[in-house]
């Protein structure tokens, strides 16, 4: 049985944040537990990172984030294994700001034009952040006038954009769908496309185990309020 007497503490990057900020009252109401939320990226380096915080003495029962900074994890020994559940998937998307005009991003080269047009792009440093910047960019072969502003969270490059640093956001769907003061230019084009997967997993060391797997079991489950805050942060459940 799951003592509800317990807090468990949670660590989420950006990408199933709006999600999990959504339904997490829904879980604290049916399950009595109280969760206490911190947040951090999934990759990059320095002390906002998920594995900074955790090599540094930051306790926590589960974490949030991307596949690939999971695995990162898993290579330090801080998930207990076989607690990893795919949550969400998000594909990269562009954006602007709110009113402004949107460029065609449907092709390889329409997409380079647009970049070239921008001049100023940012992203989150994170997992997508180094995509961009290690793999579309380069692939582009774009001039120097374009300049890749990296941010350390999701919620950061779209107040970039906002505030006019920068003229064209890109990111996973679901750091992009729910801003203010942006609007959602398209999805990358496929040859250029990165889908996470955000994944859930309990920390080795968690003194709360079963509750941790609670949150999980919660998050995973086909509830409609669930699967429609999945939608509306334009996600999609994992397949397969």
């Amino acid at each position: 049985m799951i003592d509800t007497s317990k807090t468990i503490k949670v660590i989420i990057s950006g990408g199933f944040a709006a999600v999990y900020r959504e339904v997490l009252p829904e879980f604290e109401r049916s399950t009595g537990i109280k969760v206490e939320t911190g947040s951090g990226a999934s990759e990059g380096t320095g002390p906002k990172t998920i594995r900074h915080q955790l090599a540094n003495g930051t306790k926590a029962d589960v974490v949030i984030l991307s596949r690939e900074g999971l695995q990162k994890l898993n290579e330090d020994g801080r998930i207990r294994p076989g607690s990893e559940i795919g949550l969400a998937t998000a594909p990269l998307a562009a954006a602007v700001r709110s009113g402004s005009a949107k460029p065609d991003i449907g092709t390889v080269v329409a997409i380079r034009k647009a970049l070239i047009d921008a001049g100023l792009v940012v992203a989150p440093s994170s997992t997508s952040g180094q995509y961009v910047r290690d793999k579309v960019f380069p692939r582009l072969n774009l001039p120097d006038t374009v300049k890749l502003t990296l941010e350390a969270r999701g919620t950061e490059a779209a107040e970039a954009l906002r505030a006019g640093k920068a003229n064209l956001a890109i990111a996973p769907t679901s750091e992009l769908a729910q801003e203010v003061g942006i609007e959602l230019v398209g999805l990358l084009p496929p040859d250029l496309q990165l889908v996470q997967t955000f994944t859930a997993a309990v920390v080795s060391d968690s003194q709360t185990p079963d509750a941790a797997r609670g949150l999980i079991d919660f998050l995973s489950s086909d509830s409609d309020n669930l699967l429609a805050a999945i939608k509306r942060a334009g996600m999609e459940r994992p397949r397969g």
